[in-house]
């Protein structure tokens, strides 16, 4: 074949996501496919009320590249609303429920979203967004107008999902990064096809109608695309009926439905499996607890591990690649030391490449700490309307993850920490996350946040803040003796705090950026000019 024959694709046409529940419920028809509670509904009966949401949609004037805000705690309905959205080929722009009012309107804004659809139990939120000037109709209400509309349009039967391309956006997915300032990252047909197939590959291999799969998370960010990937095996998928986390329910959840999957994040899985409930009652049906978001310290993989045995799988991504980076599978997690390869977040995804680079995006040499960047098909088409944030995070060809690692020569990654972690102290780079690591291995830390703050001397020191585990005892003095010979002097923390809990995102991941201002508030740093 000449190296100059230029092959032209025919078509770029993909499948409409949508369309994976439609074959789901083609297949399987009465099986159970959205459980809450004593609320059981069948694929069959699912997808015909997606297409009346559907075709209610339309109704309202809702196109193809329209964007649809979506606000709504964890419920059957929002699920449907979902793929409804999809169907029509319109953008799904949803929000987390734990968001004020004028922080969602802000996403609506920045999203271009013009049309909304919301939860009666937030009226608030739909008073805020009603009175956008850019909402081209009255919004769809769970709890109050959805069943309606619902009944109306059932006479309308089958919805036929709108015509897309690769590129054509399926869902903006909001990132605040470091800034807090909201990003829309847009994940298209095409690309989120792959990564529901990668998923179901790398995460959940064998995944099909048999397994039942426990919603933990809000919908809104990574436990939607875990559902999305349900859908597309045809898996059950169980709701709890608590908007918290009950560790009590979900545990008589996953004995009741003999749950095989849940998706969360390590200070999630550490709250459920340090819970007496755990041992109340039987959890043996589980064969994937997928956790992600931020890596979990060994000590809680340990904890984890003895009681719920050898059900772990962790990833490393983000929502611009839609969590598809690695992957450290259920048989490479291990109580025993010296049978794992401990502090890796694992090895590339399928179809995924990953690379350590420099300040010029240039690979560096196996074993070298760089910027973390990756390519292929998972990657996200960019960030809607924001060029600033488009160069800074594409660059050499690879997408900039924001994170610091280094690669083994078995293609191994692990994470130093995010980028914005980083401080320097005296010239030196610190990565906290090293440090944290070593000082949650003192059996009365519960959990730690190691920050950067200004200092006179130093340019930067260390600021550690600690929650003790229940009951636990534990001054500055004696942990300064304690990790006298297990931290580099230049590496401890300068400035040691104890709180009752450490601030966490809607997720369960703690956010250093409030943690570097509550610091500020009680005038134990200063504010960085």
């Amino acid at each position: 074949m000449s190296a100059g024959l230029n092959i032209e694709r025919q078509t770029n046409a993909v499948m409409n996501i949508g369309h994976f529940l439609t074959q789901a419920s083609r297949r399987l028809k009465d099986v159970p496919a959205l459980i809450r509670g004593d609320d059981i509904r069948s694929w069959e009966a699912m997808n015909a009320r997606v297409d009346a949401i559907a075709h209610a949609l339309k109704h309202i004037g809702v196109q193809k590249g329209d964007r649809v805000l979506l606000h709504s705690s964890n419920c059957l309905d929002m699920a449907e609303a979902m793929y409804a959205i999809f169907k029509t080929g319109a953008v799904l722009v949803p929000t987390n429920f734990r968001l004020n009012p004028a922080e969602i309107a802000q996403m609506a804004e920045i999203s271009g979203a013009t049309y909304f659809i919301g939860n009666a139990d937030f009226p608030d939120h739909i008073t805020a967004l009603s009175h956008l000037a850019q909402m081209q109709s009255k919004p769809i209400i769970i709890g109050e107008n959805y069943e309606e509309l619902i009944a109306a349009n059932m006479k309308h039967g089958v919805f036929g999902e709108a015509y897309v391309e690769h590129n054509d956006p399926a869902w903006f997915f909001f990132t605040s990064g470091t800034t807090g300032t909201p990003k829309c990252a847009a994940l298209t047909h095409g690309q989120l096809g792959f990564v529901l197939t990668n998923h179901a590959a790398d995460l959940m291999p064998g995944l099909s109608p048999q397994d039942a799969s426990l919603v933990v998370a809000p919908l809104s960010h990574g436990a939607g695309l875990h559902f999305f990937v349900q859908v597309a095996r045809g898996a059950k998928t169980v709701l709890t009926k608590s908007d918290g986390l009950d560790p009590h329910e979900l545990w008589q959840l996953v004995e009741k439905h003999k749950i095989t999957n849940m998706f969360t994040v390590p200070t999630i899985v550490k709250r459920l499996v340090e819970h007496p409930s755990v041992d109340l009652f039987d959890h043996s049906s589980l064969k994937h607890v997928i956790y992600a978001g931020a890596p979990m310290y060994r000590a809680d993989q340990k904890k984890a591990l003895e009681k719920i045995g050898p059900v772990l799988v962790q990833y490393f991504g983000l929502g611009e690649v839609t969590g598809a980076i690695t992957v450290l599978p259920a048989n490479e997690h291990s109580l025993n030391d010296a049978q794992m390869r401990i502090g890796t977040c694992g090895y590339a995804r399928t179809g995924m490449q990953i690379a350590i680079l420099n300040d010029s995006a240039t690979e560096l040499p196996l074993g070298e700490t760089g910027a973390i960047g990756v390519r292929g098909p998972a990657v996200f088409s960019g960030y809607y309307n924001n060029a600033k944030a488009n160069a800074e995070s594409f660059q050499n060809g690879w997408f900039l993850t924001g994170d610091i690692g280094h690669m083994d020569d078995a293609g191994y990654v692990y994470l130093t920490g995010r980028k914005s972690d980083m401080y320097i102290s005296g010239g030196s780079n610190i990565y906290p996350r090293e440090i944290e690591e070593k000082l949650l291995e003192h059996p009365a830390i519960a959990e730690i946040a190691i920050v950067g703050v200004p200092d006179a001397d130093w340019g930067e020191v260390g600021a550690a803040v600690i929650a003790l585990s229940n009951g636990a005892i534990l001054d500055e003095t004696e942990l300064r003796a304690w990790f006298a010979d297990k931290v580099a002097r230049y590496k401890q923390p300068k400035l040691i705090v104890f709180r009752d809990e450490l601030p966490k995102s809607s997720y369960g991941k703690v956010e250093k950026r409030r943690v570097r201002e509550l610091l500020l508030a009680d005038g134990l740093i200063e504010e960085i000019h």
